[in-house]
């Protein structure tokens, strides 16, 4: 399945968001800043028909790219690596690991079964060659921010002179989140210190928002980890219009038992994966 090609969306002066048309699981958002030594890309989404428009679109701006900063290590945001050869790749420590190994894409075929066809058997993702473990400046106009909850560790990029924050897999706006390998009480409490950061929030999925959809993502969270392992006592919210509720029952799942102490891979993904 291939997406419309989006554009690039100019939110400030030099600062682009690149949004999905369709916004769900497998069809991210990704962004662009411009300094006077080139471009520095945030997330590089996860197939062909999407990471190629995005990059012939960054290049249309006739800039050098030297930085390429992942918010996840997911294949949702680190799977263009590979079309963006040049640029330090900047990530977390557990992203570092985890691009290490080898790329698994039966498994990402049943996350993503949309998307099947594109993820072949020889994807291959860029390692990361800088690991970000404190805030830092990447160029002259971004600080990548570490944070985590959507996995063990997150990487935001904050543009301050735009008051915008390129909050990738840390915010999810009007689709559930998948947090089967994350923790969402850590990601819930994370979210404070996120809205704090601007304004304006580019999320991984879903459309640009700010404070407002960034506390109905930490109240689906903390409603998650509330219902002690049933989905059924999720409750009303914002959440009863998003996309993608079949993830429920993975993520109030996760939360249990990350409640009762067990970091194991929650047996209703493994069945989705038809490995349980």
């Amino acid at each position: 399945m291939s997406d419309a090609a989006p554009s690039l969306d100019a939110l400030a002066p030099g600062v682009y968001a690149w949004m999905a048309e369709q916004p769900g699981h497998g069809r991210t958002n990704a962004g662009v800043v411009v300094d006077a030594d080139g471009i520095t890309v945030v997330d590089s989404l996860m197939v062909a028909s999407q990471w190629e428009p995005f990059a012939q679109a960054a290049e249309a701006l006739a800039m050098p790219i030297p930085r390429l900063v992942l918010t996840s290590s997911h294949i949702e945001f680190s799977g263009g690596t590979s079309r963006f050869r040049l640029p330090a790749v900047y990530g977390s420590a557990q992203a570092s690991a985890l691009l290490d190994l080898p790329a698994n894409p039966e498994v990402f075929r049943r996350i993503f079964p949309d998307f099947a066809p594109q993820l072949s058997d020889d994807l291959r993702t860029r390692p990361v060659t800088h690991i970000v473990a404190e805030p830092a400046y990447v160029s002259a106009a971004a600080v990548a921010m570490p944070t985590g909850g959507q996995t063990l560790e997150n990487l935001v990029v904050v543009v301050p002179g735009a008051e915008i924050v390129f909050a990738g897999a840390m915010c999810s706006f009007g689709v559930t989140p998948a947090v089967y390998d994350g923790d969402p009480a850590a990601w819930a409490d994370a979210l404070d210190t996120l809205v704090e950061m601007a304004p304006i929030v580019v999320p991984g999925h879903g459309p640009i928002g700010g404070e407002e959809e960034v506390r109905d993502l930490q109240a689906y969270l903390r409603a998650c980890v509330a219902a002690e392992g049933d989905p059924a006592r999720l409750g009303d919210g914002p959440w009863v219009e998003w996309s993608g509720r079949e993830w429920d029952v993975v993520n109030v799942e996760r939360a249990a038992m990350l409640a009762a102490g067990d970091p194991t891979p929650p047996p209703t993904l493994l069945t989705r994966l038809g490995l349980g």
